[in-house]
């Protein structure tokens, strides 16, 4: 078939959403710092065809991998709706041989538009590549939904040919003439039908592309009458490059030592109509943006967002289960790695518009000094287990590469991640599939960092055994765009493998430090025994963390997190209350170490509602005192309840959103405080340090280390650089006061009162600091801490 024959081809598409910056598959393997025995497996992607194709080869050089050949096309026409007046007419599509590089759609050609045409009336066309790895499939479909209509049979399905349209183990092929924002595009995979084998192809589903970069499906978050509904792959090479601006261009990033974390989730903490917010914006990334002022009041530098990779949030009304009454606004269920949450932009706006307001709301928290770390899921994805499969992607694409399987097992995929299947990361594809992700989201759209959800997992060979040195770990610790991001490792997964201290990092990884989230609560509770660990978490976790050239900052300081009690909870309840979740409270934790201050829940005694806020004022001055990076929970900041349920990623409701009324009813009291601690952080130079402390940099007010009853505990850290002046800081939890002894301060500086969680607002904190001198409390002689309070006072010049 000649080239003219093969213009005889349905109409072409019209494709949605782009970026650029994803490293080309076959030349970031090749690069990757990961050491050539690792990527032998590799090779034969690289070296023509498999099986009975092994005497092919690479088309060479000489002829033009764009050439036009015989490709079976199908036209599909079973839909009755005419195309769009600006569909490309089937005449004029061609199908190309194609380029087994990059993975996923690329530009090849941009056609220029005939004067006079906008956007609108005449969208760009060109040439577009596609590329999918497959090591076991036997045959690809390409299917293009032109119009860019969901829910309709394709428009056109392209089946790969092997014999040209494979090299090694990838499948690809470029089409001419195609819209370049718009159109809609999946693949269909049929290969060996042995479930015993770990395969899972099925010829009739419908694929997303794993390295499409931009998804649509579902426009309208949660909604019931779309829970099956199709994830379509789709790009935009069509818009101009966003204008980041010199001001980007210029931004250095936060010291990690210097940064104060601010977790939180995008769709929760404007969803609420107190936020003031637009009804159509409300969740979205640019709302986020609208409400940076607040996180500069609050005095912290960094969020940490939970998921913003499109995710399923339906996953769980699938079908009938004790959970299919709720939503998953937590977003720990991935669709693709490479595209924004599509649901998260304004107005029902859908892809493209989403990943234009990530750029615009990272550009603006930038602008308002506020970094912006991106809570990654690499351990598994949404397409659940073999007991109730949903397949969307991966597994009907390659079971066996993409996830870790156990066919000697009566249940094969294993599951590290609690979650049905676990994504094979050590596997030199999918590693390189998790590094272009990760660049892509640095380079496309300038995030500084990522916390890596059951970042273990990640630590597990491609039979599950954990590795001593994981080549993914490694890879990004050593990878010339990665290594200069944060990296942060939440140190355990499902299976067991507790990494706490002992995260493979390369000087490089920072962990969650779950131990210090269970020493500090013991402590403030009152637990006897619990001194010592204390003092070694306030000082920086120098047990675990001072090896080789890793830092106080590597441990990722925190009291609370998303999946857990609330601040406010977890002084006011003993128990965890989950049961709107669904599971007659199996669920959560049951180790939260909590204390209820003498009643569960609500209360109008007024000595308990006392109590809870001096213990949560005493909680958040330990966190911010402490060496290390502290990290803090959206909403903590004026006291948001759950409740009482510690695990409540299903409710997309006031349980989870950011309640700005509230915020203003506590704005001078709990906001106030915890807005004050947090300058305090950021303003003296003792707290936050670089390096380990040495003993001229803390003392400690302690002779009675052995008593095991002793719940008091005073130090002072010293300010070597003479520019705020020494801290002195008491805590006492025990439920009587304890009258302490004061330490001379320094020639020329007498002690002021800082804070007194155990005062009244607003004497509990001083709020400007650069006249705490003159217009602070002096104290002398003894102070008497009052049961369950801490102070904090400073050597002010006299």
């Amino acid at each position: 078939m000649n080239a003219q024959a093969s213009l005889l081809k349905p109409p072409a598409s019209s494709l949605a959403a782009a970026t650029t910056g994803r490293s080309g598959f076959v030349r970031s393997c090749l690069s990757a710092n990961t050491g050539t025995a690792f990527f032998k497996e590799l090779i034969p992607a690289f070296q023509g065809m498999r099986g009975s194709r092994s005497d092919s080869t690479v088309p060479p050089s000489s002829q033009p991998w764009t050439s036009w050949r015989h490709t079976s096309v199908t036209r599909t026409l079973a839909s009755a709706t005419p195309a769009s007046s600006t569909s490309v007419p089937a005449s004029q599509v061609k199908v190309g041989t194609g380029s087994p590089s990059p993975l996923g759609p690329s530009l090849v050609e941009k056609r220029a538009k005939p004067e006079g045409y906008s956007r609108d009336s005449l969208p760009a066309r060109g040439t577009v590549n596609f590329a999918l790895f497959s090591k076991h499939a036997t045959a690809v479909t390409l299917c293009l939904f032109l119009s860019g209509k969901q829910g309709s049979p394709p428009d056109l399905e392209i089946a790969l040919d092997p014999s040209s349209q494979r090299t090694g183990d990838i499948w690809h092929a470029s089409v001419e003439n195609v819209p370049l924002c718009g159109m809609l595009y999946a693949y269909k995979v049929d290969g060996p039908k042995g479930w015993g084998e770990g395969n899972r192809f099925d010829p009739s589903v419908l694929l997303l592309d794993p390295y499409a970069p931009l998804v649509d499906g579902r426009r309208r978050f949660g909604d019931p009458s779309q829970r099956m509904a199709r994830m379509y792959g789709t790009f935009d090479f069509e818009s101009e490059p966003f204008d980041w601006g010199e001001a980007e261009a210029k931004r250095e990033p936060i010291p990690e030592k210097d940064v104060i974390i601010y977790e939180m989730n995008v769709r929760a903490y404007t969803a609420d109509p107190s936020s003031g917010i637009d009804k159509g914006r409300r969740g979205s990334f640019s709302a986020v943006a609208d409400k940076a002022q607040h996180l500069v009041e609050l005095g912290v530098n960094a969020v940490e967002l939970l998921p913003i990779f499109e995710y399923d949030e339906m996953e769980f009304q699938r079908r009938p289960n004790p959970r299919d009454h709720m939503v998953n606004t937590w977003g720990y269920s991935t669709v693709n790695f490479f595209a924004p949450m599509s649901r998260y932009a304004s107005n029902e706006g859908g892809p493209v518009a989403a990943a234009r307001e990530v750029k615009e709301m990272v550009k603006r928290l930038h602008a308002a000094g506020v970094e912006v770390i991106l809570d990654v899921v690499y351990n598994h994805t949404n397409e659940a287990d073999d007991t109730f499969p949903y397949t969307t992607s991966f597994r009907g694409i390659d079971n066996k590469t993409y996830y870790i399987v156990q066919p000697n097992s009566y249940v094969q995929l294993a599951n590290y991640a609690g979650c049905g299947n676990t994504l094979n990361c050590n596997h030199p594809v999918v590693m390189q599939m998790v590094l272009d992700s990760l660049r892509h989201w640095v380079q496309e759209y300038h995030v500084d960092g990522f916390r890596f959800d059951l970042a273990s997992v990640l630590c597990r060979g491609t039979d599950g055994e954990p590795l001593v040195a994981p080549p993914l770990i490694r890879a990004i610790a050593k990878d010339e765009v990665l290594s200069k991001c944060k990296l942060i490792a939440e140190p355990w997964d499902c299976g067991g493998l507790y990494q706490v201290g002992s995260f493979p990092n390369w000087d490089r990884w920072a962990e969650w430090n779950g131990k210090y989230r269970d020493d500090v609560r013991k402590f403030i509770k009152g637990d006897e025994g619990m001194k010592g660990p204390f003092a070694t978490r306030l000082a920086g976790s120098a047990d675990m963390y001072h090896v080789n050239q890793r830092k106080p900052y590597h441990s990722i300081n925190f009291v609370i997190a998303h999946d857990g009690f609330t601040l406010r909870d977890l002084v006011s309840y003993n128990l965890k209350h989950n049961e709107a979740n669904g599971e007659e409270g199996r669920d959560g934790s049951n180790d939260n170490y909590s204390w209820n201050c003498g009643a569960e829940g609500p209360t109008q005694d007024e000595g308990i509602i006392a109590l809870r806020n001096r213990q949560m004022r005493n909680f958040h001055l330990a966190l911010m005192l402490s060496q290390g990076t502290p990290m803090m929970l959206m909403g903590d900041e004026y006291g948001h309840t759950r409740n009482g349920n510690n695990n409540s990623y299903g409710h997309d409701t006031a349980l989870n959103h950011f309640l700005w009324n509230q915020l203003e009813q506590n704005r001078s009291s709990l906001f106030r405080f915890t807005a004050a601690v947090n300058r305090l952080r950021s303003w003296h130079p003792a707290l936050g340090q670089a390096n380990f402390l040495s003993p001229g940099d803390i003392t400690w007010h302690e002779d009675n280390w052995d008593n095991y009853e002793s719940r008091f505990l005073a130090f002072s850290l010293h300010d070597v650089s003479g520019m705020c002046g020494d801290l002195y800081v008491a805590f006492n939890a025990h439920s009587f006061a304890v009258g302490a002894g004061l330490p001379p301060p320094p020639p020329g500086r007498q002690w002021v009162r800082l804070a007194d969680t155990n005062l009244p607002s607003p004497r509990d904190i001083v709020d400007d600091l650069e006249t705490i001198a003159t217009n602070g409390r002096v104290i002398s002689g003894t102070y008497n801490v009052a049961p369950q309070s801490t102070i904090v006072l400073l050597a002010a010049k006299a």
